[in-house]
């Protein structure tokens, strides 16, 4: 019967996506080919609190101007149901079919009477959710995949407060969706109709001019950066991405000036030549710029994501060599750092939080607690901060300093929803050039005494590919029977707490007490160990994998890792493949 389904669907495309040359020419191409028929039409393209990610190609489970369309169709038939008059804005980033795709939904956008404002070229994700704030519109998308391989695109919807969509009005769109027929129901228009019409808005430069200003002003150095910010030597790659300018104009702008962009990262390039996994968490995207150093000899080198809003650094340790930082160990590092600034400049408030996830190191809030800042820990998913900042501005009850994700995202400041590389980038340099010219410290050092003074924490991340429809079940398998077996995975090592955020439940071993989750419902699971360590499973939702996480902590460096590799067996049995 699924068989009969998959090539009914086919059939169906073949007859009525010829308007798109790509999608024809890949269906002709699949025409024997059954596994790659039943990968691109098993499913429809997932649709979550992010919007779509997918490969690109032909099918209702790849990226293409049809799964855009629907969607976009989806989110402008949500938009009148709700507004009056609706307005949006459209980013995209150095992808291939980046720019096909922003103009494909902005068209339809506009064939709908909705306002559409365009970027004039490839932008950073966190600009896009600067500029639906600063505009006032009722929604923004932005085209891109972040990180993923050259093969895959994305299209992330963004709600009025310039935060990711929540899961109710990402619900909401979907049920539009669904009720939208993929080739017959969408209102197409071209981006020189739309521009005719007057609906269609190109934007950027002065829009660009604000956002700058506002980043500039988050840093809190400003002396020190003006009187030696000449003296901190970087290198940094924007991995063929869209940060090359406004990271590059960001730190200009503040006087860092001993800047080496890398040559062979530094234009757009959707193919990722470089860099086949486009990742600042992979240490092989900074390849070339370890060998350069070896020449100029940096401070500090970093990198960005191509819709720059993560960021990967790499420090200088005691012998000088660059070792790679983990996102939770730069998270770590500007959370001591601006906390104590603020003290120092007598600037912290009274009810000043922090705001990391349920996977983020718990150092972090070692960290908040000895100094008298709240900690709250969210969800997976930037737009869980971006809600808790949001709700902060209205009741009052606490004051945002700093919010972070393990996976490198970071952001300060109130005028951004998203994690935020170029706000990060200007953060870190400052950082950086704090412990060069005030403790005689480089970011590695710095860290080392951040471990002496609230205890050595270590974080591990396993990521286990589970790709097409096989690895679907697989991790639900996983997940599903680790939730009935927990107990003899982990024989031999006392549980303090069982979490699982699919049932909204804490369960505390020792007394069988249950204690309820208030948070929203995702499949995830915590297990939290006497000792403090502790172990998550969450299947990725923007990834066919399913990833680990792994922390410990103790006063000695070697007891934590002791803990870690205790961790790592019990991975081993989890995923004994």
């Amino acid at each position: 019967m699924e068989n009969a389904h998959i090539e009914a669907e086919y059939q169906k495309w073949l007859a009525n996506a010829g308007r798109d040359d790509s999608v024809m020419r890949d269906l002709r191409e699949m025409a024997e080919n059954e596994a790659e028929k039943l990968d691109c039409f098993y499913q429809n393209l997932s649709f979550g609190t992010g919007g779509l990610r997918g490969k690109m190609g032909a099918g209702t489970n790849r990226m293409n101007t049809f799964t855009v369309g629907k969607c976009t169709q989806g989110l402008a038939d949500y938009l009148k149901k709700t507004k009056q008059s609706a307005s949006a804005v459209i980013a995209y980033d150095t992808r291939n079919n980046s720019r096909l795709f922003a103009e494909t939904a902005a068209g339809i956008l506009a064939a709908n009477g909705i306002s559409v404002s365009l970027f004039d070229t490839v932008h950073p994700t966190p600009m896009l959710s600067f500029t639906v704030r600063e505009l006032g519109a009722d929604c923004g998308i932005v085209i891109t995949a972040s990180h993923n391989p050259k093969e895959y695109n994305g299209y992330k919807v963004y709600g009025d407060d310039g935060g990711q969509l929540t899961d109710h009005m990402a619900n909401a769109v979907l049920e539009c969706m669904n009720a939208c027929d993929i080739f017959g129901g969408i209102r197409f228009q071209s981006v020189e109709d739309a521009l005719a019409s007057g609906k269609l808005h190109i934007i950027g430069a002065d829009i660009d001019s604000i956002y700058f200003e506002k980043v500039k002003a988050l840093v809190s150095r400003t002396g020190l950066i003006k009187e030696h910010a000449k003296d901190l030597k970087i290198i940094y790659t924007p991995i063929h991405g869209s940060g090359n300018i406004p990271v590059r104009r960001v730190l200009s702008e503040l006087g860092f000036s001993d800047i080496t962009v890398v040559p062979e990262q530094e234009k757009p390039d959707g193919n990722f030549p470089t860099a086949p996994y486009p990742n600042p968490e992979d240490p092989k995207v900074f390849a070339i710029a370890m060998e350069m150093a070896k020449q100029s000899t940096p401070d500090l080198i970093f990198g960005t994501d191509p819709d720059c809003d993560r960021i990967g650094v790499l420090a200088k340790d005691e012998k000088g060599k660059f070792v790679v930082l983990t996102g939770n160990q730069t998270g770590i590092l500007l959370t001591d750092y601006l906390i104590h600034t603020l003290k120092e400049q007598g600037k912290l408030p009274q009810n000043a939080a922090v705001i990391n996830t349920i996977v983020t190191s718990d150092l972090v809030n070692v960290i908040c607690e000895k100094e008298g800042v709240a900690c709250f820990d969210v969800l997976t998913g930037f737009k869980y901060i971006a809600e808790l900042i949001g709700q902060w501005e209205q009741d009052g009850s606490h004051s945002f300093i700093f919010g972070f994700e393990e996976s490198y995202g970071y952001l300060k400041g109130d005028f951004v929803r998203d994690k935020d590389a170029v706000i990060a980038s200007a953060l870190i340099a400052e950082m950086a050039l704090y412990y060069k010219q005030v403790k005689d410290m480089t970011l590695y050092q710095a860290l080392q005494d951040v471990y002496a003074r609230y205890g050595y924490a270590k974080e591990e991340l396993v990521n286990a590919a589970m790709k097409g429809k096989d690895g679907q079940e697989k991790m639900g398998r996983i997940m599903s029977d680790l939730r009935v077996k927990y107990a003899e995975i982990f024989a031999g090592h006392p549980l303090f707490a069982v979490e699982d955020y699919k049932a909204s439940t804490r369960v505390l071993p020792k007394t069988g007490e249950e204690q309820a989750i208030l948070l929203p419902k995702s499949n995830v699971l915590k297990f939290i160990f006497e000792d403090g360590s502790w172990l998550v499973l969450r299947p990725s939702g923007t990834e066919p994998k399913i990833k680990l996480y792994l922390y410990a902590i103790s006063p000695d460096a070697a007891k934590t890792e002791g803990r870690i590799a205790v961790l790592k067996e019990f991975v081993d049995r989890i995923l004994p493949e």
